[in-house]
Protein backbone atom coordinates (compact mmCIF):
# COMPACT_ATOMS: atom_id res chain seq x y z
CA UNK A 1 0.00 0.00 0.00
CA UNK A 2 1.47 3.23 -0.77
CA UNK A 3 2.35 5.50 1.78
CA UNK A 4 0.07 8.36 2.85
CA UNK A 5 2.56 11.34 1.72
CA UNK A 6 2.95 9.30 -1.52
CA UNK A 7 -0.28 9.72 -2.59
CA UNK A 8 -0.70 13.46 -1.27
CA UNK A 9 2.61 14.12 -3.45
CA UNK A 10 0.73 12.54 -6.27
CA UNK A 11 -1.73 14.68 -6.04
CA UNK A 12 0.19 17.41 -5.59
CA UNK A 13 1.55 17.04 -8.96
CA UNK A 14 -1.68 17.17 -10.40
CA UNK A 15 -2.07 20.58 -8.99
CA UNK A 16 -4.37 19.83 -6.51
CA UNK A 17 -4.47 22.78 -3.72
CA UNK A 18 -3.07 21.96 -0.30
CA UNK A 19 -6.53 22.83 1.28
CA UNK A 20 -7.88 19.57 -0.59
CA UNK A 21 -5.09 17.40 -0.05
CA UNK A 22 -5.15 18.29 3.79
CA UNK A 23 -9.35 17.30 3.91
CA UNK A 24 -8.54 14.24 1.99
CA UNK A 25 -6.57 12.81 3.97
CA UNK A 26 -7.13 13.99 7.49
CA UNK A 27 -4.44 16.28 8.27
CA UNK A 28 -3.82 20.02 8.75
CA UNK A 29 -2.76 22.06 5.82
CA UNK A 30 0.53 22.85 8.21
CA UNK A 31 1.11 19.27 7.64
CA UNK A 32 1.03 19.19 4.03
CA UNK A 33 3.31 22.32 3.90
CA UNK A 34 5.40 20.73 5.79
CA UNK A 35 5.94 17.50 3.94
CA UNK A 36 6.12 19.73 0.94
CA UNK A 37 9.24 21.31 2.61
CA UNK A 38 10.45 18.36 4.49
CA UNK A 39 10.40 15.85 1.47
CA UNK A 40 11.33 18.65 -1.47
CA UNK A 41 7.79 18.42 -3.41
CA UNK A 42 8.16 20.22 -6.82
CA UNK A 43 5.83 20.52 -9.82
CA UNK A 44 8.77 21.71 -11.99
CA UNK A 45 8.43 20.13 -15.22
CA UNK A 46 5.26 18.86 -14.77
CA UNK A 47 2.13 20.92 -16.54
CA UNK A 48 -0.90 21.03 -14.92
CA UNK A 49 -4.69 22.53 -16.09
CA UNK A 50 -4.98 25.90 -15.43
CA UNK A 51 -7.44 28.70 -16.38
CA UNK A 52 -6.14 30.91 -18.67
CA UNK A 53 -7.68 34.74 -18.24
CA UNK A 54 -7.48 37.28 -20.58
CA UNK A 55 -7.26 40.63 -19.52
CA UNK A 56 -7.13 43.89 -20.76
CA UNK A 57 -3.78 45.88 -21.10
CA UNK A 58 -4.04 49.30 -19.92
CA UNK A 59 -1.44 52.15 -20.01
CA UNK A 60 -0.74 54.93 -21.81
CA UNK A 61 -0.21 54.89 -25.52
CA UNK A 62 2.95 53.77 -27.49
CA UNK A 63 5.53 56.39 -27.32
CA UNK A 64 3.80 57.94 -23.77
CA UNK A 65 6.15 59.26 -20.84
CA UNK A 66 3.78 60.20 -18.27
CA UNK A 67 5.63 57.85 -15.74
CA UNK A 68 9.48 58.82 -16.89
CA UNK A 69 10.81 59.90 -13.96
CA UNK A 70 8.49 58.53 -11.43
CA UNK A 71 9.53 55.02 -10.91
CA UNK A 72 11.39 53.48 -8.26
CA UNK A 73 15.17 54.17 -8.03
CA UNK A 74 17.38 52.04 -9.23
CA UNK A 75 18.36 48.37 -7.59
CA UNK A 76 14.72 49.56 -5.62
CA UNK A 77 13.03 45.77 -4.33
CA UNK A 78 10.02 47.00 -2.98
CA UNK A 79 8.55 43.61 -5.15
CA UNK A 80 11.07 41.83 -2.42
CA UNK A 81 9.53 40.15 0.43
CA UNK A 82 12.39 40.61 2.42
CA UNK A 83 13.37 43.82 0.87
CA UNK A 84 13.58 45.84 3.94
CA UNK A 85 15.81 42.84 5.98
CA UNK A 86 18.17 42.57 2.91
CA UNK A 87 19.66 46.04 4.01
CA UNK A 88 20.40 44.73 6.72
CA UNK A 89 20.39 40.95 6.92
CA UNK A 90 22.99 38.89 4.94
CA UNK A 91 21.84 36.93 2.16
CA UNK A 92 22.37 33.81 3.43
CA UNK A 93 19.89 34.60 6.61
CA UNK A 94 17.19 35.58 4.57
CA UNK A 95 17.19 32.28 2.66
CA UNK A 96 17.07 30.83 5.77
CA UNK A 97 13.98 33.18 6.71
CA UNK A 98 12.55 32.19 2.74
CA UNK A 99 13.20 28.73 3.98
CA UNK A 100 10.63 28.95 7.41
CA UNK A 101 7.88 30.53 5.80
CA UNK A 102 6.77 26.99 4.78
CA UNK A 103 6.94 25.60 8.37
CA UNK A 104 4.88 26.36 10.64
CA UNK A 105 4.69 26.77 14.42
CA UNK A 106 4.53 23.41 15.62
CA UNK A 107 7.42 22.16 13.09
CA UNK A 108 9.24 25.11 14.39
CA UNK A 109 8.80 23.84 18.07
CA UNK A 110 9.41 20.17 16.48
CA UNK A 111 13.05 21.63 15.28
CA UNK A 112 13.78 22.89 18.63
CA UNK A 113 12.83 19.26 20.42
CA UNK A 114 14.89 17.18 18.17
CA UNK A 115 17.83 19.51 18.86
CA UNK A 116 17.27 19.84 22.02
CA UNK A 117 16.92 15.61 22.56
CA UNK A 118 20.05 15.92 20.52
CA UNK A 119 22.43 17.87 23.01
CA UNK A 120 21.02 15.91 26.14
CA UNK A 121 22.22 12.31 24.58
CA UNK A 122 25.45 13.93 23.41
CA UNK A 123 26.10 15.54 27.06
CA UNK A 124 26.07 12.31 28.46
CA UNK A 125 29.44 11.09 26.25
CA UNK A 126 30.69 14.57 26.94
CA UNK A 127 30.82 14.56 31.01
CA UNK A 128 30.95 11.16 31.35
CA UNK A 129 33.34 10.58 34.38
CA UNK A 130 35.17 6.84 34.91
CA UNK A 131 37.02 7.23 38.22
CA UNK A 132 36.98 10.06 41.20
CA UNK A 133 40.78 10.60 40.22
CA UNK A 134 39.64 11.41 36.99
CA UNK A 135 40.96 15.33 36.05
CA UNK A 136 41.31 17.60 32.93
CA UNK A 137 44.02 19.69 32.51
CA UNK A 138 43.05 22.61 29.77
CA UNK A 139 45.77 25.41 29.17
CA UNK A 140 43.72 28.51 29.48
CA UNK A 141 46.75 31.11 28.54
CA UNK A 142 49.53 31.48 27.32
CA UNK A 143 52.44 34.36 27.27
CA UNK A 144 55.12 34.17 25.47
CA UNK A 145 58.29 36.85 25.45
CA UNK A 146 60.37 36.64 22.35
CA UNK A 147 63.97 38.23 21.38
CA UNK A 148 64.90 38.65 18.11
CA UNK A 149 68.45 38.26 16.94
CA UNK A 150 70.33 37.48 13.21
CA UNK A 151 71.10 34.47 11.81
CA UNK A 152 74.35 33.47 10.08
CA UNK A 153 72.93 35.12 6.54
CA UNK A 154 71.75 38.46 8.57
CA UNK A 155 67.76 37.52 8.40
CA UNK A 156 66.50 38.50 11.66
CA UNK A 157 64.38 35.67 13.71
CA UNK A 158 62.48 35.46 16.90
CA UNK A 159 63.07 33.01 19.51
CA UNK A 160 60.95 32.56 22.32
CA UNK A 161 62.99 33.26 25.72
CA UNK A 162 60.52 32.51 28.42
CA UNK A 163 57.17 31.09 28.18
CA UNK A 164 54.18 31.30 30.91
CA UNK A 165 51.43 29.02 31.01
CA UNK A 166 48.09 29.26 32.92
CA UNK A 167 46.22 25.85 32.90
CA UNK A 168 42.75 24.98 34.23
CA UNK A 169 42.01 21.88 36.01
CA UNK A 170 38.59 20.69 36.28
CA UNK A 171 37.90 17.45 38.76
CA UNK A 172 35.75 14.62 38.61
CA UNK A 173 32.74 15.82 41.17
CA UNK A 174 33.17 19.40 39.44
CA UNK A 175 32.06 18.22 35.71
CA UNK A 176 29.70 16.10 37.66
CA UNK A 177 28.20 19.29 39.14
CA UNK A 178 28.15 21.42 35.85
CA UNK A 179 26.92 18.81 33.80
CA UNK A 180 23.68 18.19 36.28
CA UNK A 181 23.14 21.54 36.57
CA UNK A 182 22.75 21.93 32.97
CA UNK A 183 21.37 18.15 32.09
CA UNK A 184 18.48 19.34 34.41
CA UNK A 185 17.98 22.57 32.73
CA UNK A 186 17.70 21.40 29.16
CA UNK A 187 15.53 18.60 30.20
CA UNK A 188 12.86 21.40 31.65
CA UNK A 189 13.27 22.99 28.34
CA UNK A 190 12.36 19.91 26.62
CA UNK A 191 9.39 18.62 28.18
CA UNK A 192 8.16 22.50 28.20
CA UNK A 193 8.76 22.16 24.49
CA UNK A 194 6.99 18.71 24.14
CA UNK A 195 3.77 20.46 25.59
CA UNK A 196 3.81 23.24 23.48
CA UNK A 197 4.04 21.13 20.21
CA UNK A 198 1.21 18.62 21.54
CA UNK A 199 -0.87 21.45 22.16
CA UNK A 200 -0.07 22.65 18.64
CA UNK A 201 -0.12 19.55 16.53
CA UNK A 202 -3.04 17.80 15.06
CA UNK A 203 -3.92 14.70 16.71
CA UNK A 204 -3.50 13.07 13.27
CA UNK A 205 0.29 13.98 12.79
CA UNK A 206 2.59 11.18 12.60
CA UNK A 207 4.88 13.16 15.02
CA UNK A 208 3.49 12.34 18.36
CA UNK A 209 4.07 8.59 17.49
CA UNK A 210 7.59 9.92 17.60
CA UNK A 211 7.23 11.91 20.62
CA UNK A 212 6.16 9.00 22.81
CA UNK A 213 9.19 7.24 22.03
CA UNK A 214 11.37 10.65 22.92
CA UNK A 215 9.37 10.37 25.86
CA UNK A 216 10.85 6.81 27.46
CA UNK A 217 13.87 8.42 26.08
CA UNK A 218 13.92 11.36 28.23
CA UNK A 219 12.70 9.15 31.17
CA UNK A 220 15.33 6.67 30.65
CA UNK A 221 18.09 9.94 30.93
CA UNK A 222 16.66 11.41 33.65
CA UNK A 223 17.00 8.12 35.65
CA UNK A 224 20.75 8.13 34.16
CA UNK A 225 21.41 11.81 35.55
CA UNK A 226 20.42 10.16 38.89
CA UNK A 227 22.28 7.29 38.28
CA UNK A 228 25.46 10.07 37.96
CA UNK A 229 24.38 12.18 41.08
CA UNK A 230 23.84 9.06 42.98
CA UNK A 231 28.06 8.26 41.61
CA UNK A 232 28.86 11.87 42.45
CA UNK A 233 28.03 11.40 45.96
CA UNK A 234 29.77 7.95 46.37
CA UNK A 235 32.80 9.78 44.75
CA UNK A 236 32.80 12.54 47.40
CA UNK A 237 32.63 10.00 50.18
CA UNK A 238 28.90 11.74 50.77
CA UNK A 239 26.91 8.73 50.45
CA UNK A 240 27.73 5.60 52.48
CA UNK A 241 24.99 3.69 51.26
CA UNK A 242 25.43 1.73 48.28
CA UNK A 243 21.53 0.60 47.82
CA UNK A 244 20.31 3.27 46.06
CA UNK A 245 23.04 3.46 43.32
CA UNK A 246 22.65 -0.60 42.72
CA UNK A 247 18.60 0.41 41.45
CA UNK A 248 20.10 3.21 39.80
CA UNK A 249 22.03 0.58 37.77
CA UNK A 250 20.08 -2.11 36.70
CA UNK A 251 17.63 0.62 35.63
CA UNK A 252 20.19 2.64 32.97
CA UNK A 253 21.51 -1.00 32.34
CA UNK A 254 18.58 -2.14 31.32
CA UNK A 255 17.52 -2.60 27.61
CA UNK A 256 13.48 -3.08 28.00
Amino acid sequence: MADQKELAYQDYLKGMKYKDIAEKYGVTINTVKSWKTRYKWSRDGVHTKEKSVHTKKRGGQPGNQNAKGHGAPKNNQNATKHGFFSKYIPQETLEIMGMLEEKSPADLIWDQIQIQYAAIIRAQQIMFVEAKDEMIKELKKEKTELESSKDKDGNIESIPTYVEREYEFQFAWDRHATFLNAQSRAMSELRSLIRQFEEMASMNDERRLKLEQMKFGIEKTKKETEFIEERTKQLKGAAKDTSKLDALIKVVTSDD
